[in-house]
């Protein structure tokens, strides 16, 4: 059984703290054991990267990006491996492990490519002796702080741009799932990056607590829940450090009339099931217009019951268990409230027998939800369906809508026109059109509402790890006699 120590300016150091086990969910079995930080280890590893910056911000953008290209070649050449320790770690099947590696390293390669890109503007103003640019530069320590669902694929949207645009980091992740970040840290020391870049801290809440309370982080990119984005941006408020929050969703998937319903429900039911419903993402609302509901229901029902539960690490599966035995039973308590409240359960349930001590819930659904039950209205994070009819597009757009979450939402219709005209009308950061759960490192990424601001992914995702600074020169020779300036 391997042990991990913290990654803190470029050694490895046991943390202060106690030292946690990582559970196999399928087995229930340990089968790492890692360090964590006291706020001492936050703090040497937050002077750590401070002491950095000084020279990491002026390496050129094109050294900083033969980092961050070796650095994706080391995840793609270490895929397998990483790969095979996220499933162990977090219970998602191989298939997708793997494939959200070479995700991550696609995601680091676009951000590299635009490191020695990130150019300022000159400002024509009203008096034509002064000259005026603007430059762009990095905002200094940036606390990176990912879930446990999906570790590396989450750290390389934050990480990627931080490295390009210049910054060092300090990255904390999950507690339940620490063992593919800390190995990851062997591979951006191999990568090139100075001591000091790049630190790994890991520990539950007081680490958290201690990283984005420091008075030298200067940005702060959290993924994860509600209360814990709540709980960060109170605390980030009282220095004004500059957050960005990806939380939770009550994503709605949306099938009309016209669609394609064979691959609406195929969509459907990748967009809950995958990942066994850990997914902020997760279609977990599906919206249906009622000539097709019964239909459809039919159809979600007889694919649910096909998908093969079993042991993530081989490759038939299709469904993993929950990723630790506190979510089992969170969403085994969702089932339960949701059926006493009067949803229709039309398949699952329960913790499926035959599984020994691994954390399954089966897939399962539920139909004519009302849109006001907490199954409607809750994040589950897990593979839990509510079904829900609707008439009019209006209406869908209204139930969609009706949330306190604004993350994604997917539309399924033949028609371009109402496929515009509805993603208008729906408030959330991200619309899928006859497809879900796609994702591209072009793309920004990010939520509205309870869901969270800033943007993750895409260009656009530079603009929240870097300042603009403008700066004004008087050209004039007037400028030398200061009682002159105006005139």
């Amino acid at each position: 059984m391997s042990s991990l120590d913290l990654l803190i300016g470029g050694e490895r150091r046991k943390g202060s703290g106690p030292v946690l086990p990582a559970v196999n969910p399928y087995l229930g079995e340990t089968f790492a054991e890692f360090s964590t930080a006291t706020a001492a280890d936050v703090d040497a590893a937050v002077a750590a990267a401070a002491d950095a910056f000084e020279s990491w911000r002026r390496v050129s953008g094109y050294k900083r990006a033969e980092c961050i290209f070796a650095l994706a070649d080391l995840l793609v050449a270490e895929s397998e491996r990483l790969g095979t320790i996220e499933t162990e770690d977090n219970g998602k099947i191989i298939r997708e492990t793997r494939n959200q590696l070479i995700f991550a390293a696609r995601n680091y390669r676009f951000y590299a490519g635009a490191a020695d890109k990130l150019t300022g503007e000159t400002k024509p103003l009203d008096r034509d002796t002064v000259f005026d640019y603007t430059t762009r530069e990095p905002l200094g320590v940036c606390a990176l702080i990912t879930a446990w669902n999906s570790p590396l694929q989450l750290l390389a949207n934050k990480l990627a741009p931080a490295l390009a645009a210049g910054n060092t980091v300090v990255v904390k992740p999950s507690e339940h799932t620490s063992i593919s970040t800390l190995e990851f840290g062997t591979l951006c020391e191999e990568a090139g990056f100075p001591p000091g870049v790049i630190n790994i801290v890991c520990g539950a809440g007081e680490t958290g607590e201690a990283l984005v309370s420091h008075p030298k982080v200067d940005k702060i990119s959290f993924t994860g829940s509600v209360k814990t984005g709540s709980r960060i941006a109170e605390v980030a408020a009282r220095s004004i450090t500059p957050v960005t929050l990806e939380l939770g969703g009550k994503s709605a998937n949306i099938i009309f009339d016209d669609a394609d319903l064979d691959r609406a429900v195929g969509g459907s039911v990748a967009g809950i099931f995958a990942a066994a419903g850990q997914t902020c993402v997760a279609g977990s609302r599906l919206l249906v217009h009622e000539s097709v509901y019964d239909e459809v229901l039919e159809n979600l029902a007889l694919r649910a019951q096909e998908i093969r539960l079993g042991d993530p690490l081989k490759p038939e599966t299709e469904m993993g268990p929950m990723a630790h035995r506190a979510q089992m039973d969170a969403v085994l308590s969702h089932i339960e409230l949701a059926r006493s409240e009067g949803a229709e359960l039309v398949i699952g349930g329960d913790s499926p027998e035959g599984f020994g001590n691994a954390c399954f819930v089966a897939p399962t659904i539920f139909a004519n939800v009302d849109n006001r039950m907490p199954l409607a209205q809750e994040e589950i994070f897990g593979p839990v369906l509510a079904v829900i009819r609707f008439s009019t597009d209006e209406e869908a757009v209204n139930i969609a809508n009706d949330t306190r979450f604004g993350l994604a939402a997917g539309i399924w219709t033949s028609s371009i026109s109402r496929a515009h005209l509805v993603s208008r009308e729906l408030r959330c950061g991200n619309v899928w059109v006859n497809t879900y759960r796609s994702s591209a490192p072009q793309a920004p990424f990010g939520g509205t509402k309870m869901s969270g601001y800033g943007r993750e992914r895409g260009i656009e995702a530079l603009d929240y790890y870097m300042r603009v600074k403008n700066t004004m020169v008087e050209l004039s020779e007037l400028a030398r006699d200061p009682f002159k300036l105006g005139t």
